[in-house]
């Protein structure tokens, strides 16, 4: 069984899944970039290019090569990360990326495949027991420490991503109050935003009531009721301080736009507007490829990066948009049932994070492209223009493939 080599262990479906996905990028790419000057297909050609050798050395490396090095790994990647400050490109008013000649780096994309051998590695420590308070923070920890470090650059779309490792913790014996903290504070924070503060607080007080009679007597506690209301309206009354004082304008006028209290269809609401045109433009089955007229227009700013699924939804219609969801969520599926077969914790962990930014960059991005969530430059993976997204998630998800390939060799 040791001596199996890779090429009849990994997972074909999942390399397939991989290849029809990058394969629909670049076409889509060179759709919205025809027209440009700067060689955008081209370069993106290239960097497809060099994912095969990469490809080779991430498989050619020993699967426990991975977890042994893995806090290694990770502290290259902060150390990364914490140079930026030094030596890193300013592009667009965010520090994120290394120059070199013509061409840059963004170690932020790295960063996540990193951060998931870290966790993957201290979690699979027999020692862990989430349900202790210091294992709790030591984990959040490692979830936490890229994320100070990519939010001063700023790059609060990269930070974002990072929140999805809580989903994994859960998963690993992390108590529930904390997704349901996460969950309840985002209701609360948009809820203010929409309501009066005093109104939500009114909200807050009837539902907690209905919980405290509705419970069995015996776990009734008014104390904490009281205590759990005055923290909420401590938090409620705060949301318009931190939304006026924290926030930036244009993060201020992008959450507007989305609830619906400000329409700004030529200023910082017209990427979402141009990208829901071109999306219903396209119908069930599109107008056919190269045939966008949004698309060759230039009407969709940035639509080879972070809105390059409107060029989907304008050329390819429905269909193209379906097949694409298909095509992602059986990556997502497909990774998850090869997590559930690790025969180590290290892999098995590891494999929810990939599942998980995987997932909460699809999500993210789909739903900022088609105007119901804020627009805060997440890319599509494999679709979106640029050599360090690219290989940063194939880095992510070959490493996963290693290691379940090497399963037959784990006792």
């Amino acid at each position: 069984m040791k001596n199996q080599s890779v090429k009849n262990n990994i997972d074909w479906i999942s390399v397939f899944i991989y290849i029809a996905l990058v394969t629909l990028g670049w076409l889509n790419i060179y759709s919205s970039s025809l027209l440009s000057t700067d060689g955008t297909y081209q370069k993106q050609l290239i960097f497809i290019c060099c994912t095969i050798p990469l490809i080779f050395v991430v498989l050619f490396v020993d699967g426990k090569f991975y977890e042994k090095y893995a806090s290694i790994i990770f502290g290259v990647s902060l150390l990364s990360l914490a140079g930026l400050f030094l030596f890193g490109k300013t592009i667009a008013g965010q520090r994120c990326w290394y120059a070199i000649g013509s061409f840059t780096l963004q170690p932020s994309e790295f960063a996540k495949a990193a951060t998931s051998l870290a966790l993957a590695k201290y979690l699979s420590d027999t020692q862990i027991n989430l349900k202790e308070t210091n294992r709790q923070i030591q984990a959040l920890a490692i979830m936490l420490l890229p994320v100070i470090l990519i939010l001063p650059q700023p790059d609060p779309g990269s930070a974002l991503i990072y929140s999805v490792f809580i989903l994994v913790l859960y998963r690993e014996g992390l108590p529930s109050w904390y997704v349901w903290t996460a969950f309840i504070t985002i209701v609360l924070f948009v809820l203010t935003l929409v309501l009066e503060p005093y109104v939500v607080v009114i909200i807050a007080f009837v539902v907690l009531a209905v919980i405290h009679f509705k419970g069995r007597a015996v776990d009734r506690n008014i104390i904490l009721s009281a205590i759990l209301l005055a923290l909420i309206s401590g938090f409620v009354f705060s949301v318009d301080y931190v939304f006026d004082n924290v926030f930036k304008q244009h993060h201020r006028d992008r959450f507007n736009i989305l609830l619906g209290k400000s329409v700004d269809m030529k200023g910082i609401g017209y990427n979402t507007n141009q990208s829901e045109i071109a999306i219903g433009s396209g119908g069930w089955i599109g107008k056919g490829f190269l045939e966008g007229t949004q698309t060759k227009g230039g009407f969709v700013p940035e639509q080879h990066t972070d809105y390059i699924f409107t060029t989907v939804g304008e050329e390819w219609g429905f269909a193209g948009c379906l097949t694409v969801v298909a095509l992602f969520a059986g990556l997502l599926l497909r990774v998850i049932y090869l997590a559930e077969r690790q025969k180590t914790k290290f892999s098995r962990v590891y494999g929810y994070c990939v599942a998980g930014i995987l997932f909460i960059h699809f999500f993210v991005n789909i739903a900022m492209v088609i105007g119901i969530f804020p627009t805060i430059g997440v890319p599509l993976p494999f679709f979106s223009y640029g050599g360090s997204g690219l290989w940063g998630f194939t880095i992510l998800l070959f490493i996963f493939l290693k290691m379940d390939a090497n399963k037959v060799n784990e006792w």
